[in-house]
């Protein structure tokens, strides 16, 4: 990948800047809960119709029953299955996977690193950054 476009050179020196950045890593994937990874059944709740009239489907409806620590409410329908109707905010059967994000502040630009290099954890952390620098960028340009 080629060097980014800059239309002119810097005016002041590297230590007067800040670089804010996300990255990840594309080869590593890791398990993730509903809610980090937009889960609609999370969100919304879900149903799963069970045939118990096959052994697997008796498995599975013992397991919803017994085991699954879910919150559901359970009815037959027409054609005789079993449905589980399971309230939203609530883990999924899924097994989500996403791809962890590093949330990187560090003092310097692309001319080299000034200082601390600072990892938030949370997204919501790493944004209320950048508002709070971008807020004194616009009050020293205000000032004149």
């Amino acid at each position: 990948m080629g060097q980014p476009f800059r239309p002119n050179d810097p005016k002041m020196p590297v230590e007067a800047y800040q670089t804010f950045s996300v990255k990840s890593r594309p080869d590593q994937a890791v398990k993730s809960v509903c809610e980090r990874v937009g889960c609609e059944a999370w969100r919304l709740g879900w149903e799963s119709l069970i045939d118990e009239s096959t052994d697997l489907g008796r498995a599975q409806a013992a397991f919803i029953r017994t085991e699954s620590r879910r919150t559901f409410r359970e009815q037959r329908n027409a054609a005789g299955l079993t449905v589980f109707r399971f309230e939203p905010y609530q883990r999924c059967f899924a097994d989500h996977q996403t791809m962890p994000e590093k949330y990187v502040v560090r003092g310097g630009d692309w001319r080299g690193v000034v200082g601390q290099v600072r990892v938030h954890k949370r997204a919501a952390d790493w944004v209320e950054h950048v508002q709070q620098h971008m807020g004194l960028l616009l009050d020293e340009r205000d000032k004149g």
